[in-house]
């Protein structure tokens, strides 16, 4: 078979590439979820597997869909069962671990699993389009189609054993992680047949995914102004998306380049190439901001009814717990049953190797996991229709816990007490306006990166990355006292109102350029006894201040966190992160607080006290 080699963008250089895809193919890089697969299946599996081609129709041409077909054994026309649709994790494929594993395990329990490789993925076709509802989501819906019997495979294969809740409405739900995870949302809201989802560590909004701004007015994550560039995890993900292009046989004449790129639609390259330029001119920007968010949950969420588990990682700095609470709000607004997990792992940690008693995808441990359990309870109650218990509506993971349930319980979310501290002009973190002492502390930016969080390429290929740290005199600090008492359990997204001044960004910030307003980095540490700092679960949440002669909120990434009796929070705003792009120009910042007039932390605590 001919193998394509396109040439390739401007933007993007032969070598450069090639080198990139030489670098990833020599680490054994894996994709979201594309796991280490599972020993092959014996004869004795309670289940057949077929190999499947299905044509469909997605946006302006036909693309051929790779796929597996699970059938439990006993099922046939007149013994139907429910059906279960998923696919990979970008980069991924049907047969990566995590997919094959899942299939394997919900077969095993007498569904129908229908498994395929994502548009763009495998040795399906077309290009990557990033789970657009009106391409991908459409793509999945005829696959519907296949599993109700009204359409054949490519080989004149048709199902005829998926139980039906109507002429041509199977019963069928969906499970899949990040890149398998937003299909879920865009095919529920193109095509109301589907039953149930269970989408785990997937995004709200790509704008806020791959150009954070955790302050600014806002809905959800998304904020009306671009935020800082996470240009590491998206590098990682371009040249990953690129490589398909170059190393997998043509299937479809649409994988032709479009816009410099080798294997991603339009509005993928161009979103790209923009971010890349590091400038946000006003019209270029809403078209990049309009495109992300067309792709993304955050504007299609009313089309979709079926009932869904949300699940998110705590160890996670590409999709944060934040998108999940963004997805969870509005679907429980507008009456769509929904419940949330936050499980331990995520992009950023664990994804690999699970804490104990963890679920872990690549093993298909739904029995023997908590979060298995409630997606076995979730599909029982929705494609079997069994009174079942489906948990409560919010569960977290704590890692503090040895003896006993690993997992907080509530009946609603937010949970616990909101705890005030304020940001004293001695670098302390007091629990009274009345011991704010007055005072102005300053920092500025470098030319150069002055503080790191992580390298999101270590995290992706699960490496040793080196310790957090920031750089004197390109940060500012705050410290509670130590912990006494109960241990201090922070569940939730902590906020900060602030008030800096910056007569540098005040001149420039109008401009026509929204790259000219002024970003920083705001991050809690937990401080041990020893001075040992932890960045917890690496997060920061960069901000691009809309106007420095005013007051700003910025919501931090949502954490769960035990603060032991002795430990101290610290709370602290940096110039610049490794792994983002950051401010233009020099732009030094003076904090000034007063008693009466100060920065505000407010943390969700479900247990203890800060004093």
């Amino acid at each position: 078979m001919e193998v394509f080699v396109p040439s390739v963008s401007r933007a993007v250089s032969r070598p450069v590439l090639r080198a990139s895809l030489t670098l990833l193919a020599a680490t054994a890089l894996a994709a979201p979820l594309a796991l280490a697969a599972p020993a092959a299946s014996d004869a004795a599996d309670p289940y057949s597997v077929t190999a499947l081609k299905v044509t469909v129709r997605a946006g302006d041409g036909d693309c051929t869909v790779d796929a597996d077909l699970y059938r439990p054994s006993g099922a046939g026309a007149a013994h139907p069962a429910p059906a279960v649709l998923t696919t990979n994790g970008f980069g991924g494929n049907k047969s990566d671990g995590a997919t094959a594993a899942s299939a394997k395990a919900l077969a095993t329990r007498g569904y129908v699993v229908l498994a395929y490789s994502g548009l763009g993925f495998g040795k399906s076709g077309c290009q990557i389009s990033l789970d657009d509802p009106a391409i991908d989501g459409m793509a999945a819906s005829q696959l519907l189609d296949f599993l109700a019997g009204t359409r054949t495979a490519d080989d004149g294969t048709r199902v005829d054993y998926v139980v039906k809740d109507g002429r041509g409405d199977p019963r069928v739900g969906m499970i899949g992680g990040s890149y398998g995870g937003a299909i879920q949302m865009a095919t529920a809201a193109v095509d109301h047949r589907v039953d149930a989802l269970v989408p785990l560590i997937t995004w709200n909004d790509l704008a806020y995914s791959l150009d954070p701004n955790n302050t600014g007015p806002r809905r959800g994550v998304s904020s009306l102004f671009p935020g800082a560039y996470k240009y590491q995890w998206t590098n990682g993900f371009f040249l990953l998306g690129e490589a398909q292009g170059l190393v997998k046989p043509r299937l479809s004449s649409s994988r032709a380049i479009s816009s410099g790129c080798l294997h991603f639609v339009e509005g993928a390259c161009k979103t790209k190439r923009l971010l890349d330029s590091k400038k946000y001119p006003v019209d270029e920007t809403a078209e990049m901001v309009s495109y992300a968010r067309s792709v993304s949950p955050v504007s299609y969420l009313r089309g979709v009814e079926a009932p869904t588990l949300l699940i998110q990682g705590q160890a996670d700095t590409l999709f944060n717990l934040n998108e999940a609470v963004a997805t969870y709000r509005t679907l429980a607004g507008q009456g769509t049953e929904t419940k949330m997990i936050w499980q331990s792992w995520g992009h950023s940690g664990g994804m690999k190797n699970p804490a104990k008693g963890e679920l872990n995808l690549a093993q298909g441990n739904l029995d023997t996991s908590y979060v298995g359990r409630r997606i076995l309870s979730w599909f029982d109650r929705y494609l079997h229709h069994r009174p079942t218990s489906t948990g409560p509506a919010f569960a977290y993971y704590r890692d503090w816990v040895s003896d006993g349930p690993a997992y907080g319980t509530s009946s609603g979310f937010p949970v616990g007490d909101s705890q005030r501290l304020y940001l004293s002009g001695d670098g302390k973190l007091v629990d009274n306006r009345a011991k704010v002492a007055s005072g102005s502390r300053g920092y500025r930016n470098l030319q150069v990166p002055s503080s790191h969080s992580e390298s999101s390429l270590a995290a992706l290929l699960g490496l040793p990355d080196r310790a957090p740290y920031d750089t004197k005199g390109t940060y500012l600090d705050w410290t509670s006292r130590p912990v006494a008492g109960a241990p201090v359990d922070v569940v939730g997204a902590p906020e900060v109102t602030l008030k800096v001044d910056s007569p540098k960004t005040e001149q420039v910030q109008n401009s026509a350029d929204a790259a000219d307003k002024l970003v920083l980095f705001a991050k809690l540490y937990d401080v041990a006894p020893d001075g040992t700092k932890t960045l917890v679960h690496r997060l920061v949440a960069p901000a691009r201040v809309p106007d420095v002669t005013r007051r700003f909120t910025v919501d931090l990434p949502g954490i769960v966190h035990r603060f032991e009796p002795g430990h101290r929070l610290r709370f602290v705003i940096a110039a610049s992160d490794s792994a983002y792009a950051g401010n233009r120009g020099e732009k030094p910042v003076t904090v000034t607080s007063t008693p009466g007039d100060t920065g505000v932390l407010e943390l969700p605590v479900t247990q203890g006290e800060l004093r």
